[in-house]
């Protein structure tokens, strides 16, 4: 199959919702009759009306067009990380403002008192009433907050209130309001419990590297357990009803009704209370970094052997990022791909591979290297009890294997992995994962289809994309080319107003899940001018009566994402929830609707 959107040999893992999030291929049969422009029910959708997408022998079939500096933009969207920006300052002595440290308050306590003023000689904050100092306190980060607790009794009574961190907790839990503190006491407990993975709900999105397909996860927050969890979006569609387009008889429109669900039955990622409480004096241990330790997660419905790290993240400076984007595709494992703006990129590993595959600059060291905007979690089977055998090969003599076991042990200890047990680690590898700024997906009343999508891609199911509609320049009513006439109400002046920014600027699909042709974080397909310069014409037939549609270029390449190239698309504009996409050469129309996120974010 050529196609990244619309394409045929399902493999093994198209087939397993668990992993691919698309439904099962079927041999195609004949269409038809074009003249009845009805539509059929057929046991496979994969039908082209003119050339086979299906054979990748037909790729050079295809003339390819002009990508329109698509890998100019791969550079323009590379941000600065904050510690890379100019005059970013550390902020690593916040770290010693611990929040989990039970015996905060009888350490306080047992201070002397010496330093506090006395009553007829008080600080003047304490002078003013209460509740300007809890209004005070309200502005506070809770790291701050945290640190303020520690000064004297007087502020740390204020400073523990729930009033304060009740709405620290509900500002990284969007969708979703916290009325209770759950299994903690207090909220303030359960921002401490949860302190460093708070950033997880708050972005709630989170897409990976894994494989070529990557995956989407959403993460929330269980108001009733104080459990952080991450489950994996999947989407199917059962639909196998084809049409010819009215317009032209030669063009095979598929039907396309998705299902989209969260895979609840396997959790990507879990965090209870309990667990964070309980980890065996593992982060006490000498050499403990609580940043840069893995941080194990015991997953409901775990198979027995297999075992999941949660790893924080370090991003690159800006100026390593451009370099990576240099070697192309894959960017030097860097992640987020290029094509997707983002504030943070991190080092990733080669698919298959471990945490060996990072150097010891790529974890963080104290809360200001640590990137909100990335994670990554190691994952493997492990047969404990076995040295892997890989460790004795080139070694010499019973010496060297000892050295080697030793090696082992050291290494899980500095990874912050375990407490140094042997065992064969099998189908290691560590993935990672990203988010997306809000203002991504959010529409606005001039970019109505910036969102989260999923798309029709045949053979290889659903697959979700990110639409992105970059901001343009403002412009003028003149400048866009419209004048108010003499007959204009003022609400059909405002209409045209808002239409022609509307209809204005570049549109591209870039694909938040992928396929063995098109990967993960690539194009696939691009609107260089929604305006006047990419319009085509107002659909007139039954299909799409009254939509615009706009030239486009779709991305298309063999297996392996080799031989990949632009061809001529047209981008059928329906509505701000549904778009349709006509691959020309493929005689071919196939769907993609919006996503509604928060929909999921209630347990």
């Amino acid at each position: 199959m050529v196609l990244g959107f619309a394409s045929g040999k399902a493999t093994a893992l198209d087939r397993c919702l668990a992993t691919a999030s698309s439904s099962p291929a079927s041999t195609p049969t004949p269409g038809p009759d074009p003249a009845s422009g009805s539509a059929s029910a057929a046991g496979a959708p994969i039908i082209y009306g003119r050339v086979d997408a299906a054979n990748e022998d037909n790729l050079e079939l295809i003339n390819g067009v002009d990508e329109h500096g698509a890998s100019e933009r791969r550079a323009k969207v590379l941000r600065p990380s904050p510690s890379a920006q100019p005059g970013a300052q550390p902020q690593a002595h916040r770290d010693a403002a611990i929040m989990q440290d039970p015996a905060l308050g009888a350490q306080i306590r047992s201070r002397p008192q010496a330093g506090i003023p006395s009553k007829n000689n008080a600080a003047p904050l304490l002078t003013i009433p209460p509740e300007l100092i809890d209004t005070i306190l309200s502005h506070l980060p809770a790291y701050d907050l945290a640190a303020v607790s520690a000064t004297c009794r007087t502020l740390r009574e204020h400073a523990l209130s729930d009033l304060l961190w009740q709405p620290l907790v509900q500002h990284n839990v969007p969708g979703v309001q916290v009325a209770t503190s759950g299994p903690c006491a207090s909220y303030r407990e359960l921002y401490a419990t949860h302190d460093r993975l708070w950033f997880l709900p708050k972005f709630k999105i989170w897409f990976c590297d894994r494989d070529l397909t990557g995956k989407l996860v959403l993460v929330r927050y269980d108001t009733r357990r104080g459990c952080i969890e991450g489950y994996q979006l999947v989407a199917v569609s059962h639909q196998s009803t084809f049409e010819h387009w009215s317009a032209d008889h030669d063009v095979i429109i598929h039907g396309f009704e998705p299902v989209v669900k969260l895979h609840l039955d396997k959790p990507v990622l879990q965090f209870r209370v309990q667990d964070r409480k309980e980890d065996g004096g593992f982060s006490k241990r000498p050499g403990a970094n609580r940043f840069a330790d893995e941080m194990p997660m015991a997953l409901d419905e775990r198979l027995g052997g297999m075992f999941s790290n949660f790893l924080l993240t370090r991003p690159i400076d800006s100026g390593e990022a451009v370099r990576r984007l240099a070697r192309g595709y894959p960017y030097g494992n860097m992640w987020p791909s290029p094509v997707i703006p983002a504030n943070h990129y991190v080092s990733g590993a080669q698919s298959g591979r471990g945490v060996a595959a990072l150097s010891p600059q790529d974890r963080p060291r104290s809360r200001a290297q640590v990137s909100d905007q990335t994670f990554q979690i190691r994952q493997w089977m492990e047969l404990t009890g076995t040295p892997s055998p890989f460790r004795f090969m080139g070694q010499r003599g019973l010496a060297g294997a000892l050295q080697a076991l030793v090696d082992e042990i050291m290494e899980e200890e500095a990874m912050g992995a375990g407490a140094g047990a042997l065992g064969v680690h099998i189908g290691e590898e560590l993935v990672t994962y990203s988010t997306l700024d809000p203002s991504l997906y959010t529409p606005t009343p001039e970019r109505p289809w910036r969102g989260i999508w999923v798309g029709d891609y045949s053979a290889h199911g659903c697959e979700f994309l990110l639409i992105h509609q970059p901001d343009d320049p403002p412009a003028t009513d003149a400048e866009l080319g419209i004048f108010r006439d003499e007959h204009d109400s003022d609400e059909a002046w405002e209409k045209k107003r808002l239409e022609a920014r509307m209809y204005r600027g570049r549109l591209e699909g870039i694909k938040l899940t992928g396929d063995p042709n098109i990967p993960r974080g690539e194009y696939s397909f691009v609107a260089n001018d929604l305006g006047p310069d990419g319009f085509v014409e107002t659909a007139t037939d039954a299909q799409f009566s009254g939509a615009r549609i706009v030239k486009s270029e779709g991305h298309i390449a063999a297996t392996g994402f080799l031989r990949d190239k632009f061809i001529e698309t047209q981008l059928i504009l329906i509505s701000p929830n549904k778009l349709a996409m006509h691959w020309v050469g493929f005689g071919h129309i196939s769907f993609l609707e919006r996503v509604n996120i928060d929909h999921f974010l209630v347990p």
